[in-house]
């Protein structure tokens, strides 16, 4: 039965309400404490001990070492855990979170060092052990000062119920009783200086209580003004009780008002009767403004367990297809990638997704870590098969680097040049190398090669007549474009502004000393008449390397290897970023404003680097159309 549908006052019993599931670390309870001697331990000491009128929480545990919040805590654990319970878990935050600082700095160390990130295991610390084990020590002090407590409720429990069967004794005399008011006020005096019960037995020991009190004072012959008067007060609080419970039906806070609830039951309880004639009335009064904010407190941990519910099929859906992502048949890293943003964008959805049921919760978790872990650990397994093949390659390009510098002295200028060109199209066909070593390599190869083409030029130098006649031409060119005006049909003057931009590809080269001087007067009187004709920046990019390609080619065809080896090893560069960015993006969270922040700008270089890398490809191609 409800306890609130009698006319009785019986105190309400709060619902069992969710626990938020912690998983912060693995305590091993078979470890034993071990006593660390620091340097520091005395300061600690010293810190720690502190006066029982002093304020504790004064001492700056954020600036304690690791051995120094060991030290913190084995000394505080001297003390009652129940007056240190804030202190501890701080203790316990700031040490872990140290502990996490050290592993990230071990990474940043093994990374830089030339380590792969997936490769990385972090040394244990040497502090962790004693420190997991004061902490086992802490939580057994812990469950003893409950079982204390519960002990001591017990007895509680038979004092009370001692002291009913004495004030039942009272209230069923049949002498005159009035001679023991004093010797019932003080088992009364008696009953409130006993501390708490059991749950399970309280409502019934107020209610017995209630009732001897009742039956004593309503035998007791006294003076009907004072009993009029103790009515008429205790009326008045219950009153203000009652207006006190109607009131957190506003309260939005639905737990904060079941809380204050339980406590104005208690208030009740310690209040004595009221008049006969009102005492059902006000009772109810003080029972239906109950019984709305129970309500409220029921539908609330109703919606939430639905919730809960809801979120664990959810998760359970999400496991499945973890589960079932097929990637054992991927074999290059563009495949993992694309594999790897599905990936992430399920851990994405979990994350999304709230707690599911406690009981169900950390196992729901464990199996999505594991699904996580089987496919990250495939992909690991092929990066670190993929160095191998790095290794082969970089070899193989070291071979070519020395067919190259065997030939750079020579002067059979076409056999050479024709042999060099045959290298760099074997260098074309080689894979790529470890990133660190790219551009070793490649330097060490074109410099052995541009250093026969340079000599090659140099001996045939006749030509510098003919340039200084090109010269003029571009500087008419020049004049010719920044006087051009467009006419009202736009694509007629892009195709007459490409047009003078094609011819001056068909001029040569001018005096090297003026190249760079005549280059930027074209350019910018060119980027003038694409601002006039609202050319976007990737089109206006694109037609000056148009302009500038035939330039290249006319040096020789491995002036285009050049060009385009340039150009894969910045497109291989920017998907590496690429993939780094969208790898790390994962690990940010959008609950705090500093979080979506780091998103949001992250989300924005990955798409201004999509943009460059497509730009990158369209030249790419562009030169493989001209070779």
């Amino acid at each position: 039965m409800n306890p609130l549908e009698s006319n009785k006052e019986p105190e309400i019993v709060p619902e069992q309400t969710p626990e938020k599931i912690e998983i912060n670390e693995v305590v091993d309870e078979k470890e034993q404490p071990v006593v660390l001697e620091t340097p520091e331990k005395e300061k600690v000491k010293e810190a720690v001990e502190q006066p029982e009128t002093s304020n504790s929480k004064s001492i700056n545990y954020f600036a304690f070492t690791k051995p120094e919040l060991v030290d913190a805590l084995k000394l505080l654990l001297e003390n009652q855990v129940d007056t240190v319970k804030e202190e501890v878990e701080l203790i316990k935050q700031l040490f872990y979170k140290k502990i996490k600082a050290d592993i990230e700095e071990q990474r940043k160390t093994f990374v830089e060092a030339g380590g792969a990130e997936l490769d990385f295991i972090p040394e244990k610390n040497e502090f962790e052990d004693a420190f997991k084990a004061l902490m086992n020590e802490y939580r057994s002090k812990k469950a003893a000062l409950l079982a204390q407590v519960e002990k001591e409720k017990e007895t509680n429990l038979i004092q009370k119920q001692h002291l009913l069967e004495q004030m039942k004794v009272l209230s069923e005399s049949n002498d005159d009783v009035s001679v023991h008011i004093n010797e019932f006020k003080s088992l009364q005096q008696k009953w409130k200086s006993i501390g708490q019960v059991p749950q399970s037995a309280s409502t019934e020991l107020w209610k017995q209580y209630n009732l001897f009190q009742e039956t004593f004072w309503d035998l007791i012959k006294i003076n009907n003004e004072l009993r009029e008067y103790d009515f008429k007060k205790n009326l008045e609080s219950k009153v203000l009780l009652c207006e006190a419970a109607e009131k957190l039906s506003e309260e939005t806070d639905v737990i904060s008002a079941f809380q204050q609830l339980q406590k104005l039951h208690e208030e009740w309880h310690e209040l004595g009767p009221v008049a006969r004639e009102l005492r059902e009335e006000i009772w109810n009064r003080f029972k239906e403004a109950s019984t709305a904010i129970n309500k409220k407190h029921q539908s609330y941990f109703d919606n939430v367990r639905k919730l809960e519910d809801e979120n664990y099929a959810a998760k359970v859906e999400l496991c499945g297809k973890i589960e079932a992502f097929d990637f054992k048949d991927i074999n290059n890293y563009k495949a993992w990638d694309e594999a790897t943003k599905t990936v992430l964008a399920w851990q994405d959805q979990w994350r999304a997704i709230g707690f599911a049921p406690r009981k169900v919760n950390q196992k729901i978790f464990d199996r999505y870590r594991k699904a996580c872990d089987v496919f990250f650990a495939a992909k690991g397994e092929f990066y670190k098969e993929s160095k191998n093949i790095l290794f082969q390659n970089l070899e193989l390009k070291k071979a070519l680097c020395e067919k190259a510098e065997e030939l750079k002295d020579s002067i059979e200028w076409k056999e050479t040049a024709d042999k060099l060109i045959q290298l760099q199209k074997e260098w074309k066909k080689v894979g790529p190398v470890h990133k660190k070593m790219s551009d070793e390599i490649w330097k060490r190869f074109i410099t052995a090669c541009d250093y026969f083409f340079e000599q090659k030029n140099k001996s045939t130098s006749g030509q510098r007549t003919l340039e200084t006649e090109n010269l003029t031409k571009k500087k008419e060119l020049v004049a010719k474009i920044s006087a051009f005006e467009k006419s009202d049909n736009a694509t007629e003057s892009l195709n007459t502004l490409r047009s003078l931009m094609a011819e001056w590809n068909t001029i040569g080269h001018v005096p090297f000393k003026e190249k760079d001087k005549i280059y930027k007067e074209y350019r910018d009187a060119v980027d003038k008449q694409f601002d006039m004709l609202n050319v976007d920046s990737t089109n206006r990019r694109m037609d000056n390397f148009r302009t500038n390609l035939k330039d290249i080619a006319g040096k020789g065809e491995n002036k285009l290897y050049r060009e385009r080896d340039k150009l894969m090893r910045s497109y291989e560069h920017l998907k590496s970023e690429i993939a780094t960015y969208e790898n790390n993006i994962c690990f940010f969270t959008s609950s705090s404003k500093k979080g979506g922040g780091l998103i949001k700008e992250m989300e924005r270089k990955i798409e201004s680097l999509k943009e460059e890398s497509k730009l990158i490809e369209q030249k790419i191609n562009l030169i493989d159309e001209n070779m």
